[in-house]
């Protein structure tokens, strides 16, 4: 028996999206703090350590409640539009019949059949065929703010944990090279899993965080190695 089904690497759009945006930031930031502080003159071993802990933690947090704050507009704006499509399908449900239907012969139905579409849609579930066809929402409980800030705060930490570790275990003077060497190849592999989840080219996104990753480490080593306290 043949399997009909198609798998679509578009369904896995928000949580790549979401795992690979947090994952990348903890690597990024808190590499490049670490390798600014490191390259700071007379900065200390214990001095590089806080500071990489204290953005690891900063920086989940603040990932965290970024996403909550996100999500849950997200999630207050659909439920006022669902609110709003209720009451005017208790108001009007021929004329909310006839604007479903008017979508569907926009989406290439002929009309008598798109009515008949409608009808069947709103007798099954009105609210249903509206918030999919009309809100363009693809299901109920699509917008969840405490999974969203906890899956983002654990994306970031994932990706944070590493350059922690390095600065931890190396002597403070080869900080400067072994962080942006691990955060660099972390980076690589990031770029990897997500191009071929997405089914995307591999070596495109490999270049593509590494190169950004490059940059942001360089420019704040740079400004490490320029503020007062003993170096040039």
């Amino acid at each position: 028996m043949n399997d009909l089904s198609e798998h679509h690497l578009v369904h896995r759009v928000g949580w790549l999206r979401a795992a690979v945006l947090g994952a990348n930031d903890g690597i990024i930031s808190v590499s490049s703090l670490i390798v600014g502080v490191a390259a700071a003159p007379g900065a200390s071993a214990a001095g590089v350590l806080i500071a990489g802990t204290a953005a690891l933690a900063g920086g989940a947090l603040s990932m965290a409640a970024g996403e909550y704050v996100s999500v849950s507009s997200q999630a207050d704006t659909e439920r006022a539009d669902l609110a709003r499509e209720a009451a005017e399908l208790a108001r009007a449900p021929a004329a909310e019949t006839a604007e479903l239907a008017a979508i569907y012969v926009q989406r290439g139905v002929m009309p008598e059949l798109a009515r008949q579409v409608a009808e069947q849609m709103m007798a099954h579930d009105a609210l249903a065929a509206h918030r999919r066809d009309e809100l363009g929402l693809a299901d109920e409980g699509g917008s969840r703010p405490g999974q969203a800030a906890l899956f983002s705060a654990f994306a970031f930490t994932a990706g944070a944990v590493a350059p922690v570790l390095v600065a931890a275990l190396v002597a403070r003077e080869r900080v400067t090279l072994a962080v942006p060497l691990v955060a660099l190849l972390l980076l690589a592999v990031l770029g990897a899993i997500g191009a071929i989840a997405g089914g995307a080219s591999i070596a495109r996104g490999v270049a593509r965080v590494a190169l950004l990753g490059a940059l942001a480490m360089g420019v704040t080593a740079a400004i490490g190695g320029v503020m007062p306290g003993g170096g040039a």
